[in-house]
Parts: structure tokens; sequence; C-alpha cells
């Protein structure tokens, strides 16, 4: 595991596509469709902007450092939390991919056998299947994922604006659009949360792909039309289907629309999208927190980790777990943006040259201060886990080079 070499590196409609394909998932749109009937019109627009611009810029900001340092997420860990302190990371990031794998590979299962009037006791024989063969894609590599998102990503955008076209007919245009009124009830700072809980976990690991790159406008537009544009157009479809129908799981709105038959192809090639880009992420991962370049075990050991989360249940815990990645994710990118941009002012040193510490203290710190603000703080969790933990790395970093503790890993000069 080291640096992506230049020769490597890819364009931007090549890193873009790999992105949107990972973004285009449809447990964005069941986000979506819970925030739907709790918010007028105007509100829900500028709810899903805003929530959508916090996380295209946190995760451009990644991508940025992804870029200029060729390293994953779980590399600049060790950097930012220390070799042994990066393990934390490592199984936090891992276990949540596992989880969206569990929730996609239940989500596909469960929809044919609704749909299709399969018997169900065919849901966990499906949910077997669907599970390894999700993790096909990931198994070959980028150039796999690339491939599929080639064809996903516009069959589902297809949908999207089919969808869209018919609920806005079926409300009366938009004046009855602006109608509607609310029929639940969720707060700002709890909406803007699953907005962004939806995919900080993954925009946390898009440096798996932002680091091949070829340029810094490839990795950081890049990031913010797949984390801005694609993910916020996912929960707007969502959202907008609750609105109108309000209806929250957006099967049920493409079954009222007639579009189920369709619904079935696109949405399979939508989720397997992200499943192979989740499961590459876990093997990114696993093969950091084990110090092995044995990936490929990695995607089928957490597929079948993935598959029995799935058949005990996943598919039912959807809003609580975004709310949990939303508060305990983004601290790590706080981290690692202070180290990169505080500690060591926008240039890391070569990995090979790095004999680094078994704990980065400011870091570990940082993260422990971030995940409190977000957990205890009043406003928006994800948005106090960024700021706590790059703040506190930085106070923690400054004060230890104040009393003379030694937080600096050591450096090597290369070999001639």
């Amino acid at each position: 595991m080291s640096e992506v070499p230049i020769s490597e590196r890819k364009g931007f409609w090549s890193v873009s596509l790999v992105l949107l394909g990972f973004t285009f998932f449809t447990a964005t749109m069941w986000a979506g469709g819970s925030l739907g009937s709790a918010f007028r019109w105007e509100e829900l627009v500028t709810l899903i902007v805003v929530g959508n611009l916090l996380l295209g810029a946190y995760v451009a900001v990644l991508g940025f450092i992804a870029y200029k340092t060729g390293l994953s997420t779980v590399l600049l860990g060790r950097y930012s939390f220390g070799d042994w302190g990066s393990k934390w990371p490592d199984f936090v990031l891992g276990f949540t991919q596992i989880g969206w794998y569990a929730w996609g590979t239940a989500t596909i299962a469960i929809l044919l056998v609704e749909s299709l009037g399969i018997p169900e006791g065919w849901k966990i024989p499906l949910m077997i299947v669907f599970g390894f063969a999700f993790c096909w894609t990931a198994y070959v590599g980028y150039r796999g994922l690339e491939v599929l998102s080639m064809f996903a990503v516009p069959l589902m955008t297809i949908l999207i604006i089919w969808s869209m076209t018919i609920a806005t007919k079926d409300a009366g245009g938009l004046a009855g659009i602006l109608k509607i009124e609310p029929t639940t009830q969720m707060g700002v700072g709890a909406a803007i949360t699953v907005i962004f809980g939806t995919f900080v976990s993954g925009g946390t690991q898009s440096t798996n792909w932002t680091r091949f790159s070829r340029s810094a406008f490839t990795a950081v537009m890049g990031s913010l039309l797949a984390f801005f544009i694609g993910n916020g157009l996912m929960v707007f479809a969502g959202a907008y289907g609750a609105l109108v129908y309000q209806e929250p799981d957006i099967v049920n709105v493409l079954k009222i629309q007639g579009l189920l038959g369709w619904a079935i192809v696109m949405l399979f090639a939508n989720i397997w999208t992200t499943q192979d880009n989740t499961i590459y992420n876990f093997s990114v991962a696993g093969c950091n927190l084990f110090r092995t370049e044995k990936r490929r075990y990695f995607t089928l050991g957490g597929a079948a980790i993935g598959t029995v989360l799935a058949i005990l249940g996943m598919y039912n815990w959807l809003i609580p777990y975004l709310v949990l990645l939303g508060t305990f994710i983004p601290p790590i990118g706080g981290v690692i943006m202070a180290d990169f941009f505080v500690k060591y002012r926008g240039k890391y040193p070569k990995l090979s040259q790095v004999r680094f510490q078994k704990f980065n203290w400011p870091g570990i710190l940082g993260y422990v201060v971030g995940a409190l603000l977000a957990k205890f703080s009043p406003g928006i969790p994800p948005i106090n886990g960024i700021i706590g933990a790059f703040v506190g790395y930085a106070v923690f970093y400054w004060i230890f080079k104040a009393i003379g503790v030694n937080v600096e890993h050591e450096v090597v000069p290369e070999a001639e």
C-alpha cells in the first residue's frame, strides 16, 4: 500500500463517473423520503442544498488532500492518528461500509420478492446470492468499478427524471406542490444530519478514488459533482416522491407511478454501483488494519459479513444508522484535515520515508473532542464534529509542542 504514481492517475470523467456511481445509491432516496413529508417545499429545497453543499465541501477538501498525497483515507490515518492509533478509524470506517453493504444486499432481495410475488422463503437465498455477486467488480478493482458506473449512472438518471415528471403531473404542477403541507415533524439539525449522514462515511473514504486524480481540479470538482450534485439529486428525488405521495418508501412510490418494472432493472444497477464501491472501501480499510496487501481476501470476507447482517435485518435500521454515521465519522475527516494543513502545512513526506509513532495523540484527542461535540452539543452534529476535531487537533498539537512532548513522526532520507 503506497502512493498512487503519476503514471496511474486518471482524468476528470473517469474519477467523476466512479464517484457518481458511488453516490447514486437507493438508500439516499430512502433518507430523502424521511424528509419529504416533514417540510414544506421551500424548506425542503433549502435543506437539501445546504446539507449536500456542506457534504460536498467536506469531501472536496479530503479529495484535494488525496490528490496531493496519492494516499487513501486509511493511509492518511497513519499520519494523523499514528501507526497503532490509525487502527481505530480503520475499524470504524470498515464497519460502516459493511453496514451499507448489508443494507443494499437486503434491499435488492426484498425488492424482488415483494415486487415479483416471489415466495417469502426466497429472501434469504437471494441475499446470499447477491451478497457475493455484488462484490465481483470490486474484486477486479478500479477498472471494474469504472465500467459498471458508465452504464448504471445514466440509467438511474433517466429513472429519477421520469419519476419526478410523473410526480409533478400527479401533484397538479408546481402550484400543487407549493400547497402541500407537512404531515410529520423533524428538526432542521436532524434533517441536515440525515442528509450529511447519507454519505459521510463513503465521503470520508472517497479518497480511495480521488487519490487517482491527475489534477486538483479533477479531485475537487469530481467530489463536488458526485457529493453535492449527485447525492443531492438522490436525496431530492426521494424527498420529492414523499412530498407528493406522502410515502417515504421509494419502491412504493414507483409502484404508485406504474414504474416498478423499469425500476427493478435500474435500481439493481444503481445498488450494484454502490455495493462494489462499498466493499472495495472495506477491503482497503481491512488491508491497512492488518498491514497486508491481500485486498481480495477482505473483499470476499466483507461480502460474507455483510450478507450475514442483511439476513439479520439491516434493512430496518437505516435512519438510526445514518444518525450514528453523521455523529462519529466526520471527526475522522476533521483530524486528517488538521494534520495535513496545520501540522504538515500541506505537504506530507513520502510514506516510505516515515517511521510512524504508535499514537499521534493530538489526532486521537482531537477525534474525541469532535465526537463528543457531535454527540452532545446543540446544532448540526456532523459540522460540530468536523470543526471540533480540527480545532481540537490544532490546540493539542500546539500544547504538546509548547511543553516539549514529541508529536512528530521520524522522517528518514530515501536510500540512493
